[in-house]
This record gives structure tokens, C-alpha cells and sequence, in this order.
């Protein structure tokens, strides 16, 4: 939504620090930045992100709860083995919000709907072409040096307020906003339908009696094999019990592992890939030549490790039986953060028939389903497309040129040091949008990270050094899965940890004896400043 097609009012100055989003990331922002007491635009009334606006009624966490928690903030029950539901999550968010006192700092109701740069030369050390070999500046500048304009959701009329920030902070993610609608050839798509599509996030938006009506009785075609497919296929599913009911047909064109439990042939998961000792098989950045070498040799116990875990899936699921399993390795699903845990019901509900399976490449639709280009039709009362988000859309959106240019480099990734700063826009920082096996942990450590960039504690590579970083982390993600694009750090992520560590002066071996550094996973916990002292 362009500015100059909205009323304006005057400039507002009321913080150094503009973050943008109140989701996990924003809220780890805002309590690491709360010295600075920063302003948080939030479009909606809650805080949560996804976890608020995205979730369904069958939706839980897909980590334990301690591999999902605060380093100053433990779940009361941190060790119950259930995995939590979104609705515990929310509690557990709104409560580490209310303890620190965050809520005041967040603008509720406040869609930030354009961001102007008003910087100048001496601010953008970015806007020269010596700037990839020169420094990057300090994040708060000494003036504004960012417009943001915000539309209140209080107003009836189309007015944006503007604030003016020396650094901004943005959270707003990689999911929820705006959905991914898949493209049709003409005169096939979903107006010719004459049943009701809707997709994912717009099916989390109903109540639990509301998403129940939708597709009791129906045939409920869902498209896509992610974990929102699976968990809006088993609803379909629970809502059709009975002789009235009607089996949902998931359409799948690209199959990924899926995990029952964190348990492998009687083993904890965490074994596999979440131990320095682990995590030491595999590639990772600024290795010496010694380690890379050592990783050439270890390819085969790399390779061992995913296949012992697939023999488990092949002889735990019916994955065979329903055509479902995948022809790449389990490494690459973890390596860009594809697993996903299945719900205990959902092979159970397959065998009764209540969910049924069909792999295609390519589809469209015609007046009474779904058609496929080997030209078979599937009926369909109600289309449900779980096909993902464009998160990337929704930061473009936003941003001015010549930064928004700048925002995804040939690979189609965001070039962010530390998963955080982009090297070439300056007083700008970026957190939520680099994926690991717990986003709420890496979220809080970059934070910290963060936090003490701004208060100068220490001072960021140069600009050149920082995309030379960001390269050689992209070409280990490149050699490790196909899937490099989603931007995981899963398999070197106490690596990245260490690095983390050390620019802040903090120790990189977190534990308390060699033995647990080497066989014990890393969690928030392990990341607390009183570790420090």
C-alpha cells in the first residue's frame, strides 16, 4: 500500500528502536532491546505470530517444550514428554511477556504499511561501491534514519501515522500474511469450481465448530504432504467418523520423511544430530582443512546415520503401503528443517479409509474437483490448500529500493550475517527468517547477539567479511539438501552457536563437563548470561 495514496500526520520521535512484528522474534527483540524501550508494531490484537493467527485446533509444538523455552523462562512443566498444544504455547508466550513486562512496549492494532530510508551518505557507508570492503556502522546512528509508516486498525479512515527510528527490527517472519495460491492454466482455476476453496490460513481463522461444519459430510480434497497438510487432513478426518462420512484425499507432489516420535529403534532422537559430538560429522562453515577433510571421510557414516533412521520409518509407517515414501535421503528433510512429527492418529485413520492419498505433479481444477495431467479427476466438495506462505513477499512489501533489491541474493535466499544483519542495508536488523530445529532458541540468541551490537560491545565484521560469512554458510546448506532455499542451520547449529558465542566474549562449550558437551543436546538454558558470571 503506497503512502501517497493515504493521509499523512506528523512525524513521530518516540524511540530509538522500531521493531517490527510481535511474534516470537519480536517479543525475544523487544525484551533484549528493552533497555533502549523500544516500540513494537503489532497489526493485530495479540502478540503470538503464527502461533495466534495460524494454528488450528489440532496444532501443537513439534519439539519438547525444553528444546522450546526461554533461557530465563522455563515451562512450569518443562519435562512433561506431551508436546504442548498452540494454546499452551499462547499462555506460555503471554506469560514470559507479562514477567518481563513487554506488553508495554508493543502497539497493538498498528499495520506497518511502508518503510522510508532518510538516511544520508555519512549513515549508508552501503551506498558506496567501496562499501563491500569498508564498515558497516553503528545500528543506532544518532538520528532517524527510518521512516515507518503505520495504519492503525482504531482508524476508520486510511490515515498513516509515521514514526522515526534510528534502527529498526524486523519480525514479521516467513508464514502467515499473505498465502502462496498455487497458479492455473486458463479457464482452470478455482472459478470454475463450483465447491469452496479456501486455504490454510484462512481455515485457521474459524472456530473449532465452524472448521467441523466445513468439512463433515464433505469430500475434502487437501493439497499438499507439510505438517499443515497432515494435521488438516487428520481433522477431516476426526469430523468423518461414521457411515456419513467422506474420506479426505491428501494430493501430494513432494513426499517428506515424517517422524512418529523423537524416539529411533529405542534411541533419543537428539543422538542423531542435535550433539556437538553429532553435529561434528557434518560440513559447516569456516572449518579448517583437517575437519573438511575429516567430513569427506565421514560421508559414509553421514549417509549410515539417515539410513539407519529411514530403516525405523520404513518398518514404523506404512509408508510403502501408501506410497509415501520419499526418494531423498531423511538428511536433507532435517538439514532444511522439513521433519515433521506425525500425529498419533494419522496411519490409524488412513487404514479406516478416512484418509486416502494421491501423488501429482501437476493439477488444476475443473467444474466439480480436482483434474491431473494423466488426466484423472477427483471429486471435491471443498478444497483445502495447504501450499504455504509468501513471507518473502511480505518483507518486499514493505521495504524501499534500492533495499528490497537487496533482500534476496541469486540463490533466492536472504543474505543475513548471523541470521541477522544484511551486510548492505544499514541500521536494519532481521530476525525470524533463518529456520533451525528451534526457532524460538536461535531467536533469543541472535537477539542477545544483537543487543550487544547496539550497545557497542562489540564491533561487526566489515561488510566484505560479513558476505564472505554468509557464502560459505549458503554453499554448506547447498551441498547438504536440495531444499537449501527454506535457509535451515539444523545440521551445523551449535556451530553457529559457537561463533555467536565468541563475537560476544561469551565461552562457546556451554556444559558443565566434557561428557555432556560432547553427548547432551544444546537448549536455551545452556545460553543464560548468569552462565557467564
Amino acid at each position: 500500500m503506497a503512502a501517497q495514496h493515504l493521509n499523512q500526520t506528523h512525524l513521530h520521535s518516540v524511540s530509538k528502536i522500531g521493531i517490527i512484528g510481535a511474534g516470537i522474534s519480536g517479543i525475544a527483540a523487544a525484551k533484549q532491546l528493552s533497555g533502549h524501550s523500544p516500540v513494537v508494531f503489532e497489526a493485530t490484537d495479540s502478540i503470538g505470530g503464527v502461533w495466534k493467527h495460524c494454528s488450528y485446533n489440532s496444532t501443537k509444538l513439534q519439539t519438547p517444550r525444553c528444546d522450546f523455552e526461554f533461557s530465563d523462562y522455563p515451562w512450569s512443566e518443562r519435562d512433561n514428554a506431551n508436546f504442548p498444544s498452540h494454546v499452551e504455547v499462547l499462555d506460555y508466550l503471554h506469560g514470559y511477556a507479562t514477567h518481563f513486562d513487554l506488553l508495554k512496549l508493543v502497539k497493538f492494532g498498528s499495520r506497518v504499511v511502508e518503510i522510508r530510508y532518510v538516511g544520508d551518505d555519512s549513515t549508508s557507508t552501503q551506498s558506496s561501491e567501496n562499501s563491500k570492503s569498508g564498515e558497516y556502522g553503528n545500528l543506532l546512528a544518532g538520528h532517524p534514519v527510518w521512516e515507518v509508516g503505520v495504519q492503525s486498525s482504531n482508524h476508520t479512515d486510511s490515515t498513516i501515522e509515521w514514526y522515526g527510528f534510528e534502527f529498526i527490527v524486523v519480525c514479521i517472519g516467513k508464514y502467515g500474511d499473505i498465502p502462496r495460491i498455487p497458479s492455473f492454466p486458463r479457464n482452470k482455476g478455482q472459478e470454475v469450481f463450483k465447491g469452496k476453496v479456501m486455504h490454510s490460513m484462512d481455515y485457521s481463522k474459524l472456530d473449532q465448530e465452524a472448521a467441523r461444519e466445513l468439512v463433515k459430510g464433505k469430500k475434502v480434497a487437501v493439497m499438499g504432504y507439510k505438517k499443515s497438510a497432515i494435521d488438516l487432513a487428520l481433522e477431516c478426518a476426526e469430523a468423518n467418523q461414521g457411515p456419513d462420512g467422506q474420506p479426505c484425499t491428501m494430493v501430494v507432489r513432494t513426499l517428506h520423511w515424517t517422524v512418529p516420535s523423537y524416539w529411533i529403534w529405542g534411541l533419543p532422537f537428539f543422538l542423531f544430530y542435535s550433539t556437538r559430538s553429532s553435529q561434528f560429522l557434518h560440513e559447516r562453515p569456516n572449518q579448517s582443512f583437517l575437519k573438511a577433510l575429516f567430513c569427506l571421510f565421514s560421508s559414509p557414516m553421514r549417509k549410515a546415520v539417515s539410513k539407519f533412521i529411514e530403516s525405523y520409518l520404513l518398518w514404523k509407517l506404512p509408508l510403502v503401503k501408501y506410497g509415501l515414501k520419499p526418494e531423498h535421503p531423511f538428511l536433507e528433510d532435517y538439514a532444511s528443517c522439513q521433519m515433521a512429527i506425525l500425529p498419533e492418529n494419522f496411519f490409524p485413520e488412513a487404514d479406516k479409509g478416512n484418509i486416502q492419498f494421491k501423488r501429482a505433479s501437476k493439477w488444476w481444477f475443473w467444474n466439480g474437483g480436482i483434474e491431473f495431467e494423466d488426466n484423472t479427476r477427483l471429486e471435491a466438495d471443498v478444497v483445502l490448500l495447504a501450499t504455504g506462505y509468501e513471507g518473502k513477499k511480505k518483507l518486499l512489501s514493505v521495504l524501499p529500493e534500492p533495499f528490497r533489491s537487496l533482500m534476496l541474493d541469486s540463490s533466492g535466499t536472504m543474505p543475513l550475517y548471523r541470521g541477522t544483519i544484511h551486510p548492505l542495508i544499514p541500521n536494519m536488523a532481521f530476525v525470524g527468517f533463518i529456520e533451525s530445529v528451534s526457532n524460538l532458541h536461535t531467536a533469543e540468541l541472535r537477539c542477545k547477539w544483537l543487543s550487544r551490537v547496539v550497545d557497542k560491545e562489540f564491533k561487526l565484521p566489515t561488510v566484505k567479511e560479513m558476505l564472505d560469512q554468509i557464502s560459505r554458510e549458503m554453499e554448506v546448506m547447498k551441498r547438504t539438501t536440495r531444499f537449501y532455499k527454506r535457509h535451515c542451520i539444523s545440521t551445523f547449529s551449535i556451530n553457529h552457536s559457537d561463533e555467536i558465542c565468541e563475537e560476544m566474549g561469551w565461552k562457546s562449550w556451554r556444559k558443565s563437563n566434557w561428557f555432556s558437551e560432547a553427548f547432551s543436546p544444546y537448549n536455551s538454558r545452556d545460553y543464560n548470561e548468569e552462565k557467564e558470571d
